[in-house]
């Protein structure tokens, strides 16, 4: 398996998420979503060693964009769109699970 790249991953970012409008967005600003995503995954005890796959991970975008949208918020110096999240919140999981294979 290889290690999570932060470089890897704002390139494959913005390489995979879909929209023009990511490519606008600094590095700070998709490094930010990028550490939602984790404290999330803290959040909700994914990261423990243990864990195990189960059917919510189908659900896992749609709940990770609803968690960062609702912190974004909070974020009074965040410049990323609510419109372009989940665009990113996809690419940095597919960026992920290509570092399984």
């Amino acid at each position: 398996m290889k290690e999570f790249d932060e470089s890897e991953a704002l390139d494959f970012i913005r390489a995979n998420a879909g929209s023009e409008r990511v490519s606008a967005y600094s590095d700070d600003d998709l490094l930010n979503i990028v550490d939602m995503i984790w404290d999330y995954y803290e959040i909700n005890g994914m990261l423990d060693i243990d864990a195990d796959a189960d059917d919510e991970e189908d659900s896992l975008p749609e709940d990770i964009t609803v968690y960062v949208k609702r912190m974004l918020k909070k974020d009074a110096g965040a410049k990323v769109s609510a419109d372009d999240v989940y665009d990113i919140v996809r690419a940095e999981l597919a960026y992920e699970a290509s570092l399984d294979s």
